[in-house]
């Protein structure tokens, strides 16, 4: 019996050193080595969302920490600058409801998109690391007693989808 168990456990050790190096594949960041840290520069915004910059620069911050690629830090610090443009902001209703059976027309659920570009440079110089790419973040909302609320909300996670990308898009480019 005792033969079989230091079998079962050698099997065991050989099935997971096999599985730590096979197949080429590595855990961790696949940003370039070189570059350690970024940095999001101001936000510029055609539209005439309020609050978006904020909402934005929030996602797109906290996007870059929870990826753990690339370390967050001031302008002055960083390796390479993230810059980011929004251009446009389209909120149309995707559902049509009457709450109270008296006709009463009111739309229930949204979808608002953010469209914009992106693009992460180098200080100093004039190639750009990653080239502009226009990317969007989309999102759903619902609202019951506070249209403005909702669409906060809404403004947000479609912030949050854009930042997904344009983190991602950064840290995998290569």
């Amino acid at each position: 019996m005792k033969t079989f168990k230091k079998i079962s456990v050698l099997t065991a050790f050989v099935f997971l050193a096999l599985f730590a190096t096979g197949c080429g594949y590595h855990m961790g960041s696949m940003m370039h080595p070189q570059i350690k840290t970024i940095a999001i520069a101001d936000i510029k915004n055609d539209t005439r969302e309020p609050l978006l910059t904020e909402i934005m620069r929030g996602q797109l911050a906290e996007q870059v920490m929870v990826d753990g690629s690339l370390k967050l830090v001031s302008k002055e610090e960083a390796d390479c600058i993230l810059y980011c443009h929004i251009r446009r902001v389209e909120q149309i209703n995707t559902r049509d409801d009457s709450d109270d059976g008296q006709e009463t027309y009111r739309p229930t659920e949204f979808s608002i998109t953010v469209e914009g570009s992106f693009v992460v440079k180098i200080p100093g110089r004039h190639e750009d690391l990653i080239p502009m790419r226009n990317i969007s973040g989309r999102s759903r909302y619902q609202y019951e007693s506070d249209p403005q609320l909702a669409k906060f909300s809404g403004l947000k996670q479609a912030c949050l989808n854009f930042a997904r990308r344009a983190v991602q898009y950064t840290t995998e480019a290569w």
